[in-house]
């Protein structure tokens, strides 16, 4: 295929002693170069690999099969004028191969079940085609797997049950994936990263996700996972990152210190999840946290007073939930946030006016100050106490009357006006 930049690389007879931008060879112990690795279209001005001439409808040539010390194929853009399927001659290369990765080149068609015949693989990344069909399930034969990163093509069917012992990332997000989330990703014990999201996962999420004690980043996110959230993951003590967003998972609640055991978590996102309940005060103990979501749910209570321990968060949102009382930032960290700050959408919240500097704070857009709510509060409890007591007062007067009524009526003992005055008396009591 052509290359551009490359053009006096075409009058030299051996690539390798012509160090062609783009192929590495190693000598091997008779001091003959081989061809490793191919490497073509660069990803950011600063990578080493020459970009690909994709107008000029590039193909894989079948010649690769000819490369048996051939460890790696690595091609981005390459053939995106020419949208065709993955060859399954790839299948059948050479016993050294560890890593394809063929990266936004508009592959068309299935992953070929051919790419199981690679044992030695280690890496394979087909990120930002457009694939579809279902993950092939021969790929669980590819035991020495690290990195498998099939996200953004048009994957369907379900997750095959991968085990992994030496996967360090997953990432099949962006698909069209179906069924649960496998139980037997637990086995992946060197797992750092899980992204599953945006798919059309449902289920619950598996306890087994919770021994992942090296995992840094789990998404699951944009499915149709129900709840509850299991304690579990209140394990992971590595995990960096927990985003699970837009989940129907309506009426759960987060345990109160189900956060104690993740001071490692710089990003919490529950947003649009349908969580009720009090926020857990244990949100608060996460020192290292920077970005925390949990708009869009039904949290009652207040915001806890904990928060203001997060010194180092960047974005807080808590908008769109039920909450009440005053908001419990100091003016610093109000303004430090700025309009990553977000509490609307929560009737019952307000702020202390009498903190200096908080005029102009975006945040605050809409928020009443807490003086003027309690001044509306008691001036609300004091015209519905007067009118429990009228209403509580008619009440009695009308038992008193109907028993007396029935005690004339149908000649019944006194006892029976007693009873009736008793219950009316306490009935009362209870109301005021």
């Amino acid at each position: 295929m052509a290359a551009t930049g490359n053009g006096w690389a075409w009058g030299v007879p051996d690539v390798c002693r012509g160090r062609w931008h783009g192929i590495e060879c190693v000598p091997d112990r008779h001091g003959v170069y081989h061809v490793v690795s191919l490497a073509f279209g660069a990803l950011s001005d600063d990578t080493a690999f020459p970009a690909c001439d994709a107008g000029a409808g590039a193909t894989l040539s079948p010649a690769v099969l000819a490369l048996p010390h051939l460890r790696s194929l690595f091609f981005y853009r390459c053939f995106t004028a020419n949208p065709q399927p993955i060859a399954a001659l790839l299948g059948r290369l050479g016993p050294a191969f560890r890593s394809l990765v063929l990266r936004q080149n508009g592959h068309v068609g299935p992953i070929p079940a051919e790419l199981a015949n690679l044992r030695a693989l280690r890496v394979l990344d087909l990120h930002g085609n457009q694939l579809a069909a279902a993950i092939p399930a021969a790929l669980q034969s590819l035991t020495r797997l690290q990195i498998l990163d099939l996200s953004y093509n048009r994957l369907a069917g379900p997750v095959p049950s991968f085990s992994f012992q030496r996967l360090s990332i997953l990432d099949l997000s962006h698909n069209a994936l179906q069924g649960h989330v496998p139980a037997s990703l637990g086995q992946c014990r060197a797992l750092l990263k899980i992204d599953l999201g945006q798919n059309r996962l449902d289920g619950t999420i598996p306890d087994a996700l919770g021994g992942l004690s090296e995992l840094m980043l789990l998404d699951l996110s944009r499915n149709a996972l129900s709840g509850p959230i299991p304690a579990a993951l209140g394990r992971l003590s590595s995990l960096r990152s927990l985003v699970l967003s837009d989940n129907p998972m309506e009426l759960s609640t987060v345990p109160g210190d189900f956060f104690s055991g993740l001071k490692a978590l710089t990003t919490l996102v529950l947003s649009g999840m349908g969580l009720s309940g009090t926020i857990p005060e244990s949100i608060g103990e996460l020192s290292e946290l920077r970005v925390l979501r949990l708009d869009n749910n039904q949290f009652t209570g207040v915001i806890p007073a904990s928060f203001r321990g997060l010194q180092r968060a960047s974005e807080l949102r808590v908008d769109g939930n039920r909450l009440v009382g005053p908001i419990p930032f100091g003016k610093e960290m109000m303004w430090r946030l700025g309009k990553k700050l977000r509490v609307g959408g929560n009737d019952g919240l307000c702020y202390d006016t009498k903190q200096e500097g908080l005029d102009g704070v975006v945040a605050l857009a809409g928020i009443a100050d807490c003086d003027s709510v309690r001044s509306r509060t008691t001036q609300h409890l004091v015209w519905r106490n007067s009118t429990v007591r009228g209403s509580t007062s008619s009440a009695v007067a009308s038992v008193i009357s109907s028993a007396a009524s029935v005690g004339r009526g149908a000649r019944v003992g006194s006892w029976l006006v007693f009873m009736s005055l008793h219950l009316a008396w306490s009935v009362a009591c209870s109301c005021m």
